[in-house]
């Protein structure tokens, strides 16, 4: 099967990294930095990069305040998104979006079973969308699942998502 990418249109993008996290630290948020280390690769620009709490109403701000800012382009969260009580990511980001990219997370849960974790991808949330003009991707906090969506599916369709956000705006 060929993997189709939108080459012709590709562009820097700026983007916020979110750690979400009660325990992680800037010397073990592994995903964090795999996040900012991929994206600096493909071109795109770290406007900032940030280590939260997963409380529901520390997310929401951060967010909002990620999409209020002209500066940003697109915001990625790792962790947060597991079933446990403590995990309210998902909560959280749903509701602030204006349109779900329903498709990330289905074909994350299909390539995380394919590929990486087998039959535990049935407790594997991730999710995306748009919030005003903001693209929002928000992955599992583990390095194999932030590998696996930039892999797979981020990077290879960013500046796409983006472009297709965009494209309308006057």
């Amino acid at each position: 099967m060929a993997v189709h990418e939108h080459k012709k249109n590709k562009c820097s993008l700026r983007c916020l990294v979110l750690t979400i996290s009660d325990t992680r630290t800037d010397e073990t948020d592994k995903s964090g930095n795999l996040m900012v280390e991929q994206l600096t690769k493909e071109g795109h620009e770290i406007v900032q990069k940030e280590i939260i709490k997963d409380e529901g109403i520390i997310i929401h701000d951060r967010i909002e305040a990620g999409c209020i800012k002209d500066e940003i382009d697109v915001i990625l969260t790792n962790g947060g998104t597991g079933i446990a009580r403590r995990d309210v990511t998902i909560e959280t980001i749903k509701p602030m979006l204006e349109k779900e990219i329903v498709g990330f997370g289905e074909l994350f849960r299909m390539l995380s079973y394919q590929e990486d974790i087998g039959s535990a991808a049935i407790l594997s949330r991730a999710i995306a969308g748009v919030r005003n003009n903001t693209a929002i991707f928000a992955t599992p906090g583990s390095s194999g699942a932030v590998k696996l969506a930039l892999a797979k599916l981020i990077l290879p369709e960013l500046s796409h998502v983006v472009n297709e956000i965009n494209k309308d705006l006057t």
